[in-house]
């Protein structure tokens, strides 16, 4: 094993240089805009999912049936992210994590700017339809290959006892995102209400992603490689088949990795996913709120979404990435018990609060993945093993969570059901977290190989074969 004191993954905060300070904040920021218009895009696709796309371009199929085939769309998006996270993993093992950054970027903002000028099916009949989900489906491949990347170079960048809080980094501009999608939202609904928003108004928030993804290229173009990347290229390691490495000697921990995350995916699409907005709207339904303020609830439980995503990386560093975890995962199940018999009380400040205690247990279950996910896999595999938990946590998680939300209001007439299904993936994350030791401040640098192949399963051997 190399010597610790000359890999930079392994510096404190208190020994860092002033040069390695000042790059750490320049790939924070970096990576905090980046990833925050990226999920802008993401998420402002699925508010209008619940909002206007059932009406104008899956309308002819009726509005229940509609309604469901538009979540079924955002969805769909999420089966395309394995194959981003598969080609992103492949390149950035092998050409680095910046570059590939920057072409998923540019991919999801061309995506979503042609969705603000795509005719309706009203104009073009059933092509509508079909260009939208094949945007969709490019969202779904640049969104794949985007947080992997994000993520190790937060955290590759980190000081060893701060790896937690900076690789919150990448998760904030996740509520920020929905922050930004839910708020511009709501200001065309004042801007143009009723029949003119269904008009004209939402497109509006789709073509300002032209402008948001040139500020997010020109901040990332000045941010440096990841310190372990260079330390991969410098000795001319790069992997000529990273994907097949990985499930080879660390298929397993892929599984564990993904069930953690779809814990906190499923209950989170609630949210990002449109469900509630749809819900609590929904005309026939027994809320009937106007959008405006059910936008606006939303957009303020991604404040406390954001505060506490922050809080949960900070936490990792102090009791561990496995702890953190586990104390989240109670408080999350707490938030979605309460969650729908907030919300069906039919006040749109029980409402907002219901989101508000959801949104705690997001936080504390997503503010250390970045680090948690990093320390869990080798160097030459870690952006592959990083990205295709992602995906596939995602699938499992909150791809079809809306779509099956709205399926079991369907058919039982009752959200009972939906907190059933939620509660369910919850369990299942904080099993999976019970099963994996905690690999807290883990050597990350190239050369660390052996340490880093020590199974984090708690009941495996010493290599994760």
């Amino acid at each position: 094993m190399s010597d610790l004191h000359h890999d930079p993954t392994t510096t404190t905060a208190a020994l860092r240089t002033v040069a390695q300070a000042k790059e750490q904040r320049r790939v924070i920021a970096g990576t905090i805009v980046g990833t925050s218009i990226e999920w802008y895009d993401f998420f402002l696709y699925a508010s209008a999912a619940g909002l206007v796309f059932g009406k104008l371009f899956f309308g002819p199929m009726g509005p229940q049936a509609a309604l469901v085939v538009s979540f079924l769309s955002v969805g769909l998006s999420f089966l395309f992210r394995p194959f981003g996270a598969f080609l992103a993993g492949h390149l950035g093992d092998r050409w680095g994590r910046k570059r590939v950054l920057m072409i998923t970027l540019i991919g999801m903002g061309a995506a979503t700017t042609l969705i603000g000028v795509l005719p309706t099916h009203s104009s073009i009949g059933v092509l509508a339809p079909i260009l939208l989900i094949l945007l969709r489906i490019l969202q779904g491949i640049s969104a794949g290959g985007e947080w992997g990347g994000a993520a190790l170079m937060a955290v590759e960048h980190a000081p060893v006892d701060r790896r937690g809080i900076y690789g919150s980094a990448p998760q904030v501009g996740v509520p920020l995102g929905l922050l930004m999608s839910s708020g511009i939202l709501a200001l065309m609904t004042t801007i143009a209400p009723g029949e003119a928003f269904m008009a004209w108004g939402w497109r509006i928030p789709f073509l300002l992603s032209v402008v948001l993804i040139g500020v997010g290229y020109w901040i990332r173009h000045g941010v440096e490689e990841s310190p372990v990347f260079q330390q991969i290229a410098q000795v001319k390691d790069e992997r000529k088949a990273p994907i097949g490495l990985l499930f080879r000697k660390h298929g397993v921990l892929v599984i564990f990795a993904a069930l953690i995350f779809a814990g906190n995916n499923a209950a989170g699409y609630m949210t990002t996913g449109g469900f509630i907005q749809s819900y609590a709207t929904n005309p026939e339904g027994p809320l009937g709120f106007d959008r405006g303020p059910v936008l606006l609830a939303v957009t303020g439980s991604a404040v406390t979404w954001l505060i506490f995503t922050i809080v949960g990386g900070w936490f990792s560093d102090k009791v561990g990435r496995r702890t953190s975890y586990l104390v989240g995962w109670v408080v999350l199940f707490l938030g979605i018990l309460t969650l729908f018999p907030l919300v069906n009380s039919g006040s749109l400040g029980m409402l907002f609060l219901g989101l508000v205690i959801l949104t705690i247990g997001l936080g504390l279950t997503y503010g250390q993945q970045s680090a948690t996910y990093t320390e869990l896999f080798p160097a030459s595999v870690r952006f592959s093993g990083v990205s295709i938990s992602y995906a596939i946590g995602a699938i499992l998680g909150g791809a079809f969570a809306p779509m099956i939300a709205q399926s079991l209001l369907n058919a039982t007439g009752s959200t009972a059901s939906i907190g059933v299904y939620l509660c369910g993936i919850v369990v299942l994350g904080f099993l999976s977290n019970l099963l994996l030791r905690d690999r807290t401040g883990i050597p990350l640098g190239h050369g660390n190989e052996e340490a880093q192949s020590v199974s984090p399963l708690v009941f495996a051997g010493r290599k994760d074969s």
